[in-house]
């Protein structure tokens, strides 16, 4: 009885340190971890040990030599090349913030030597800005200020290399400033999603078709949630739409059905401009709007397929207290985030720089 019970109190020992080595990023008071920290930017472009500042300026070498550069019209820069395994667990950028700039920029991630990208988005929508409008808010995943100074916090690992683009498919130069900041050593199993995102644009919508935020996926993975801009085309109400989430095989009727726009982003009786933890509203301003969901306390997994849509639907307003319902067009953008393991499927064909910038 005493040696089964030390068994278990051994196994249980283990499996606590399991999961503490696992989690010590979270735990703030632990010390003794088994990765190293280090960031990338212009001014270290590798990142290694030792080595960042190096540039020069007129005050002299480490004297803010490189802090950014001039992304010129048709060209790629690469922005990390990070041998694994790792986790990258935030990025800072910034550029003018204007709609040409963060539309022109494109963000592509290659996770573990994928030839095509996880994630393929304009630059505004990767940081969770929408309609090229600068709108401060916080939530769980992004931190946005007015003038296009953005944060990502999403954890992004990787078992063999993560590298990171940028592209300018704009007119103009574009200017960059960027850190890259990530852990090295981690344990990443190899079946363990990689971070995905998708940009996908309607302008505008089809009648009495469903706007697709999460195009079919299949094999396995995690949903966790989307930035969405809308540009109203008519007048009255328009967030009568409800979302639905199709897995592991729906058809017709999907497993997760919503009740309403403004009740998949936590809100009521229309939209207020109010940015919380994982769902809000971080701008209304004549016929624009853009909201967000996060589904990280209240996870949406998938085992073998998943699609996600929301309706076009508004309403006139009520005849003797029942509403008048109807189907709409607008302009909707989604920019849609998930965890999928690699290999996986190409995104969908991103739209062009013409396309993506209209009506901005």
């Amino acid at each position: 009885m005493k040696t089964k019970l030390f068994l278990t109190t051994l196994f249980l020992l283990s499996i606590t340190t399991i999961i503490n080595a696992e989690n010590f990023v979270d735990t703030l008071y632990q010390v003794d971890v088994p990765v190293v920290s280090r960031s990338i930017s212009f001014e270290n472009p590798t990142g290694e040990k030792g080595i960042g500042g190096k540039a020069a300026s007129a005050l002299g070498i480490g004297r803010k030599g490189a802090p950014a550069k001039f992304i010129f019209p048709g060209t790629t820069q690469v922005l990390c090349n990070i041998k694994g395994p790792g986790v990258i667990r935030h990025i800072w950028m910034t550029t003018t913030p204007k709609p040409d700039k963060l539309e022109g920029l494109i963000i592509r991630a290659y996770w573990d030597g994928q030839k095509h990208p996880s994630i393929e988005a304009p630059f505004g929508e990767f940081f969770g800005i929408m309609l090229g409008k600068p709108q401060a808010y916080q939530s769980a995943v992004h931190a946005v200020n007015n003038q296009a100074g953005v944060s990502i916090y999403l954890p992004m690992p990787f078992s063999k290399s993560a590298k990171i683009t940028i592209s300018n498919e704009g007119p103009e130069p574009s200017v960059c400033y960027y850190s890259i900041d990530y852990t090295e050593g981690d344990k990443v199993e190899k079946d363990s999603g990689r971070l995905h995102v998708l940009y996908h644009r309607e302008n505008p919508t089809t009648l009495k078709k469903d706007f697709e935020i999460m195009p079919l996926r299949k094999g396995k993975g995690r949903l966790i949630g989307c930035v969405l801009g809308i540009r109203t085309l008519t007048n009255n109400w328009w967030g009568e739409g409800e979302v639905k989430i199709y897995l592991d095989g729906d058809k017709e009727f999907p497993t997760i059905c919503g009740t309403g726009t403004e009740d998949f982003v936590g809100q009521s009786w229309g939209l207020q401009n109010e940015a919380f933890l994982y769902s809000g509203t971080t701008l209304q301003k004549g016929n624009l709007y853009s909201i967000y969901r996060w589904f990280i306390k209240d996870p949406i997994y998938w085992k073998k397929d998943i699609r996600a849509t929301i309706q076009q639907i508004g309403v006139y307003g009520d005849v003797k207290g029942v509403p008048h319902f109807f189907e709409r067009q607008d302009d909707w953008t989604t920019a849609t985030f998930w965890y999928e393991p690699v290999p996986s499927d190409p995104l969908p064909k991103l739209p062009t720089y013409k396309e993506r910038i209209e009506n901005l």
